[in-house]
């Protein structure tokens, strides 16, 4: 049985897209069968990893408000052990249509239990919002990697996120545990950065993790040619920091390990 970690924080711009693609791909070239869900309807994941998100093919939203099978959507990456489920455009639409819905949160949990014993991770990718889909996502997850940039209002709402974690809880998802929370954008030159990595850290203690994901021009670079850093430039920093966040994810996961 595999085990699903959603990537939220409801501030854009913070590195959920970079992170859910390069900490599916490190876990794939660890040879961990994983899988990648596209929950954002921006497809930044999608595009990511080398698929048109504008393509007609059936996807999340064709799964989450229509009778798709999960099965029938999965894409094979060109990478071995990592697969993708899409995003469209017309997932905006989702949270509209399901409002009315009697089992409206727990519709993604009940699409991804059809398949989660096939992979080791599954790694949903959150849309900056803490709205349906989130809800949904954080309801199937086993649990959230919160990423956090290390800039000025780097803690800004997110505590507010941290009460949703804590109501999907109480409501909907008491297995809920927080993976983690992810520094990212790095810089070691910049005071700023240190400091942020500082108050995180004094704040939040063991729940931060170790590795820190740097600025990097590789990790910039991979998304316009639509893969992980680790196939743009295996030895750079940002690869090297992904590899080891997901080797830090495996350590304390001793039960998925290969």
């Amino acid at each position: 049985m595999g085990k699903i970690i959603a990537i939220a924080n409801q501030k854009g711009g913070v590195g959920k897209t970079t992170t859910a693609v390069n900490l599916a791909a490190s876990f794939a070239a660890l040879e961990f069968n994983t899988l990648v869900v596209d929950a954002d309807p921006q497809a930044n994941s999608t595009s990511g990893l080398g698929f048109d998100p504008k393509e007609a093919r059936d996807n999340i939203y064709n799964c989450l408000v229509g009778d798709v099978e999960i099965e029938d959507i999965i894409e094979a990456s060109e990478y071995d052990y990592l697969d993708i489920i899409p995003s469209h455009i017309d997932l905006v639409g989702a949270e509209v249509e399901m409002i009315d819905v009697e089992d409206r949160e727990v519709r993604m949990l009940r699409v991804l239990e059809k398949i989660k014993d096939r992979y080791d991770f599954i790694i949903i990718d959150c849309s900056p919002s803490l709205g349906l889909i989130t809800v949904n996502a954080l309801t199937a997850a086993d649990s959230v990697l919160v990423p956090v940039q290390c800039e000025f209002f780097a803690l800004e709402g997110l505590g507010k996120l941290l009460s949703t974690i804590k109501i999907i809880q109480s409501r909907l998802n008491p297995e809920l545990v927080i993976e983690g929370i992810l520094l990212t954008m790095y810089d070691v030159r910049l005071r700023l950065s240190n400091q942020v990595v500082e108050d995180v850290r004094e704040h939040f203690g063991d729940l931060v993790f170790e590795a820190i994901i740097p600025r990097n021009i590789k990790l910039s670079e991979a998304p316009s040619f639509g893969v992980p850093v680790i196939a743009h430039d295996a030895l750079s920093k940002g690869a090297v920091s992904y590899l080891n966040l997901a080797q830090e994810i495996i350590d304390k996961n001793p039960t998925l390990k290969a």
